[in-house]
């Protein structure tokens, strides 16, 4: 972005205190030489106890002088001036009623004339070792050295006690970046650098207007002082409000790309923990650490597992953790002065829940709308993602944009991705159009289930049910235009008839709920027509007809009896949904109305689309037989079946019939041309 400051150039376009290689402070985790030695007196003192471990046997003093005196039980005995070692003889009869161990060691009190009637024995096994082998013993004589004895005895607690009081409680009461205890009250964000964040505005498509309201926040960051010159202040806080999947994250690291600063990140759940005080530390931790190192960016993801609204809870009290939090963020966004160059960006999908004193001028003052893209949004963002993947140029995103309405970023790039992995799988060199249409089905509806086995009688049914979808989508002139139809099942649906609008719509007039409502009941009016019955595959088509009169009724004022009167929620009970149900706000009688004109618009609606399949019952028989056949027809299938024409493609089975055939040919062909010996 050009910089059109009217500083002078030896001036800085940054504040004073502003550094060009300032660098975010992370935290150190490295040890210094004391915790070393605590390490290194563990792993000591650790090692001396497995040592000790491996001497399992302990003798008494009467036990030991018999198997001295017995002989050919002991081979090495070790005299020092507090202890007795030994070890047995290997398959001798004291090794065996020891568990076969042979190192032992031996209760000795020297002070109690042990010593010298120890000295008397092994001089006498002296005498007799050369007349009788079986009394030759090794004897060794140690003397214990007394600060090995006060080391091991005294110092060495000591020095483990200190070290544990000072791991588990003087670092983290100084708030040591190693604690293990104090440190659940340090920020757990993610701190991207200057050279981290990769992602600037070229990888942001969709949302031309979000990224307008921003760009001010950028030039903020880049030249304070432009804004600083006539005394306008910058928003300290930017809520980023919008559907799941439309790009408000990516929104906020393009931002942070764009002005070349370090982006703070952290999600919402983050702050709250099991210990009371924790969430309001750690966001007073964040924010300390944001001003050291501004200018930055501060994001907060999912705002709103911490921004509900105060006091609107069952369970929580004025002492509630969320709440502690909550206050938190709202003096610490009160505490920023006009020259810390610290911006907040928030993000979240429930914009109705959070407190009003988070998004009140002065905190979060600038909210900026991130909503699902639109036609030409959906194709700037299949044309960003396509750029990584290689695309066949017949492959057109124009179709693919306009057969996905409602369709995020998110899913967009979901689309791009399962076609490639599907154009890999079927060892293409490119992605087709067909590895598009299929991964856009994946994506809304779920993996075709082609091997799923299905009755024939049902199947006959989901092809006049879905026959009857696609007539009344066919001839009623303000239903979108139809895409394709299919009887494979997806999902949890049987078959499916897809429509393709021409663009996208904001408003609904009454014209075109009347067709919606038709193209419902299509499905159901022609299994009753031609398979003499009707099913359950009708329950979503009644569902979504039944949601559509009520709304027509109750909120878009399009019954004539009723007239333009809202009977819905207001958008204060709407916000509070989520705790309590609500009573309604209108009498009896109107609600007898109400359902009364529901039925009346969802029959009228069922009785013109029953009247269009009678009209046109060879064509439903048509289009049905089609599916049956081939599966899957396209607009222009059924374009040609409508005008009296027929198919003539061959089938799936005919392909693959034909390519077995081929392949038979051909082997017997080879053994035709083998030599004959």
């Amino acid at each position: 972005m050009k910089n059109n400051s009217n500083t002078p150039d030896n001036e800085s376009p940054r504040d004073p205190g502003w550094r060009p290689n300032k660098k975010p402070q992370t935290p150190s985790y490295r040890r210094g030489p004391f915790s070393w030695l605590i390490v290194a007196i563990i792993i000591l003192t650790a090692m001396m106890m497995l040592q000790q471990g491996l001497v399992t046997n302990t003798l008494r003093w009467d036990e030991f002088v018999q198997y001295l005196e017995e002989g050919g039980q002991i081979e090495k005995v070790q005299v020092g001036d507090t202890e007795i070692a030994g070890k047995f003889r290997e398959g001798s009869q004291a090794a065996a009623d020891n568990d076969g161990n042979v190192a032992f060691k031996v209760n000795y009190r020297p002070e109690a004339g042990a010593k010298e009637r120890l000295n008397e024995i092994l001089t006498n096994l002296e005498q007799r070792a050369p007349e009788d082998p079986k009394y030759k013993v090794q004897i060794e004589y140690t003397k214990t050295q007394v600060w090995m004895f006060m080391l091991l005895n005294w110092v060495l607690p000591i020095l483990l006690l200190v070290g544990f009081f000072y791991f588990f409680f003087a670092r983290n009461l100084r708030g040591g970046a190693g604690g293990m205890l104090m440190s659940f009250g340090r920020s757990k964000h993610r701190v991207h650098g200057k050279d981290r964040v990769k992602v600037t505005f070229k990888d942001v498509a969709g949302i031309d207007e979000a990224k307008d309201e921003v760009a001010e926040i950028i030039e903020f960051l880049k030249n304070p002082r432009k804004f600083q010159r006539l005394g306008g202040r910058i928003p300290r806080g930017v809520l980023l409000i919008g559907p799941p999947g439309c790009g408000k994250t990516l929104l906020a690291k393009a931002i942070a790309g764009e002005a070349d600063v370090p982006f703070f990140s952290i999600s919402g759940s983050d702050f709250v923990e099991m210990f009371v005080g924790v969430g309001a530390s750690r966001v007073r931790d964040l924010f300390k650490q944001a001003k050291d190192n501004s200018p930055c960016i501060i994001f907060l993801d999912e705002i709103d597992a911490i921004g509900r609204k105060r006091g609107a809870s069952f369970v929580g009290g004025g002492h509630d953790e969320r709440e502690q939090t909550l206050n938190a963020i709202l003096v610490e966004m009160d505490g920023f002065d006009t020259n810390d160059q610290v911006i907040v960006i928030a993000a979240t999908n429930r914009a109705d829940i959070l407190d009003h004193a988070l998004t009140r001028p002065g905190r979060f003052d600038r909210q900026v709308v991130v909503p699902l893209p639109d036609l030409k949004g959906r194709l700037e963002i299949l044309r960003v993602h396509a750029r990584k993947v290689k695309l066949n140029p017949t492959a057109t995103l124009d179709r693919l944009a306009r057969g996905t309405p409602m369709f995020s970023g998110a899913d967009l790039a979901a689309i791009i991705n399962e076609a490639a992995l599907a154009a890999t799988m079927a060892n293409k060199d490119y992605i087709e159009g067909a590895d598009l249409e299929e991964a856009r089905d994946k994506v809304r509806w779920g993996r075709a289930k082609k091997s799923r086995v299905v009755d024939q009688n049902e199947r006959e049914i989901t092809a006049y049910h879905e026959a009857g979808h696609t007539l009344v989508q066919s001839l009623i002139k303000d239903a979108d235009p139809l895409h394709k139809v299919s009887i494979i099942p997806r999902g949890p649906m049987g078959g499916a008839t897809f429509a393709l609008p021409e663009k996208d719509r904001t408003l609904f007039t009454r014209r075109y709920c009347i067709a919606l409502l038709q193209v419902c009941f299509g499905g159901r009016i022609a299994e009753q027509l031609f398979c003499g019955d009707i099913s359950s595959g009708a329950q979503s088509d009644i569902e979504q007809a039944t949601r559509i009169a009520r709304q027509m009724v109750l909120t878009w004022g399009m019954s004539d009896q009723l007239g333009p009167v809202s009977y819905g929620p207001d958008q204060g009970v709407k916000e509070a949904m989520y705790l309590m149900p609500t009573e309604r706000e209108y009498s009896d009688k109107t609600a007898e109305d109400i359902d009364a004109e529901v039925r009346r618009i969802m029959d009228e609606a069922y009785k013109s689309a029953q009247q269009v399949i009678e009209d046109n019952r060879t064509r439903v028989e048509g289009i049905a037989q089609a599916l049956l056949k081939y599966e899957t027809l396209d607009a222009d299938d059924v374009k040609l079946l409508l005008n009296g024409g027929h198919l003539d493609r061959p089938t799936v089975g005919d392909l693959l019939a034909a390519e077995q055939a081929k392949h038979a040919g051909d082997g017997e062909k080879q053994k035709q041309e083998q030599p004959v010996n």
